[in-house]
């Protein structure tokens, strides 16, 4: 039996590393068993899996061990990387079907770090030829590592692997780049907005208004500008504090591109260059700056300060929010638990999608970041890597992913799977995926969101007008980009 095994270069605190390692033995004897007893509450019902995991290697076969990262929101995003663990077992039975004297474990990787350091951390590792086998990240590197060369053009693999034709359709082309998929969606969510309902009862509003908010939202009858005007109002009578009135999130994200998209801009050309559309970002410009000028956030509010923005949205001090949908399952988790969880939350929270903006595309709007499993470019195991992958996309652990992270489906089949329709969060907050948008996976795009954001800080903070902001980014872009932008 040959055994081979990769390291992974610690190039960052990587956390605590969860190995499940399967003894082999020759002439078919069962090696050791690992028996893993996972159970997830779903509302309604409580589904409890128990893998079995046994690794037989056939004489003169091969243990091939696979390193998975993850970047995941412990409990509640564990699955991320679990569930390659679970996959293993159908991975190897699958591979004995065919007779492939192959057998294959797999270690995984899985914390929390900054995202800017987990991106930073995968591409030291690929130069330094140790980078992990599978990795999940936001689709929206596939821009950068697929130019880059460091992630697989799995294109033409997808097709060997049926789970694959579950995946929701659309999503796969958040994986794409240039027509060629580097990715498998593993995960999808939808950014809404929330609002308090005992905020909005305080201000005087009918229960029958605050229930049909949602479905105003959605038509597009209550705009971002009724919203301003809302929490403008609810602000002057002390129903909140000055500056907490509407909160975005607290640093640069992909949340502000909506903002972006909501008034009319375009971001990428058939060419591939991105877009930078004057009048769309000056309009987000002065969004921003008539909501400080208006007394509903503080010019500080973009201070990266998480703890204090979950604080304060979770417990009831902001009137309306732009946040994740998985948001809501940490607010139940880490922030309302000892005031109800979610059942808090469905008494004093409500949803919808992004109001429209009238003065901008007058319609309702959020956007989508799958996370997708990649696989490096130089794992000797593409094969190996999409079979683990494969059967970790399976309607059950996808479901007991979404309910525990707040996450929404990913594959057709869950459509109608009775614990994941039951689930009320994902049922109710599904239909936003009617508006949804995508970053574009481009290799140029963090440094267009960096000064598009570089903008919106500078009007909040009060250092420039929407004018001299949308000035100085063009300056920036065109410095920065050259050609890869265009200017409108």
């Amino acid at each position: 039996m040959r055994r081979r095994e990769r390291r992974f270069l610690p190039l960052t605190v990587l956390g605590v590393v969860f190995a499940l390692v399967a003894a082999a033995c020759s002439g078919g004897d069962a090696g050791d068993t690992t028996v893993e007893t996972v159970i997830v509450e779903v509302p309604g019902e409580t589904v409890t899996s128990i893998v079995e995991v046994e690794v037989e290697v056939p004489a003169e076969g091969e243990l091939v061990t696979l390193v998975a990262r993850c970047r995941a929101k412990p409990p509640i995003e564990d699955g991320r990387c679990n569930n390659l663990l679970r996959g293993v077992v159908d991975a190897n039975a699958a591979l004995s079907a065919a007779g492939d004297s192959r057998r294959v474990e797999v270690k995984i990787i899985q914390d929390n770090p900054d995202a800017g350091d987990y991106v930073t951390e995968f591409e030291l590792a690929s130069a330094a030829g140790e980078a992990p086998d599978i990795i999940a990240a936001g689709h929206v590197n596939i821009g950068t590592w697929g130019a880059s060369g460091i992630i697989a053009d799995l294109t033409d693999m997808l097709g060997d692997f049926p789970e694959f034709d579950d995946v929701i359709d659309s999503l796969w082309s958040s994986t794409e780049l240039n027509g060629r998929r580097y990715g498998v969606p593993q995960d999808a969510e939808a950014r809404p907005l929330y609002f308090r309902k005992d905020l909005l009862a305080e201000l005087g509003w009918a229960q029958e208004d605050i229930d049909s908010l949602p479905a105003r939202l959605a038509s597009g009858e209550f705009t971002w500008e009724d919203m301003f005007d809302t929490a403008e109002e609810a602000v002057n009578a002390g129903v909140v504090d000055p500056g907490f009135g509407w909160w975005p999130r607290p640093k640069n994200g992909p949340d502000f591109l909506y903002f972006y998209y909501a008034a009319g801009g375009e971001i990428l050309d058939d060419s591939g260059a991105l877009i930078y559309d004057q009048a769309a970002a000056q309009k987000v410009y002065e969004i921003v700056g008539d909501a400080v000028d208006r007394d509903i956030m503080v010019d500080t509010r973009l201070d990266g300060d998480w703890g204090s923005w979950h604080n304060g949205v979770a417990l009831g001090s902001v009137l309306f929010w732009y946040a994740g949908s998985w948001q809501w399952a940490e607010w139940a988790e880490l922030f309302v638990s000892d005031l109800g969880g979610e059942e808090y939350l469905f008494e004093n929270v409500g949803f919808g999608p992004i109001p429209a903006l009238a003065g901008g595309t007058n319609t309702p709007i959020t956007l989508t970041q799958p996370f997708s499993y990649m696989v490096s470019s130089a794992t000797e195991n593409v094969d190996l890597a999409l079979l683990v992958i494969s059967k970790a996309t399976t309607t059950e652990l996808n479901t007991e992913y979404a309910v525990t992270s707040g996450k929404l489906a990913i594959l057709d089949s869950q459509a109608d799977y009775e614990p994941y329709t039951s689930a009320r969060f994902q049922s109710e907050m599904a239909p936003i995926l009617e508006f949804t948008t995508f970053q574009p996976n481009s290799p140029f795009f963090s440094s267009w969101s960096e000064a598009y954001y570089l903008g919106i800080e500078a009007v909040v903070s009060g250092e420039l007008t929407p004018e001299e902001a949308v000035e100085v980014v063009v300056d920036i872009l065109d410095n920065e980009l050259g050609d890869d932008v265009i200017v409108r």
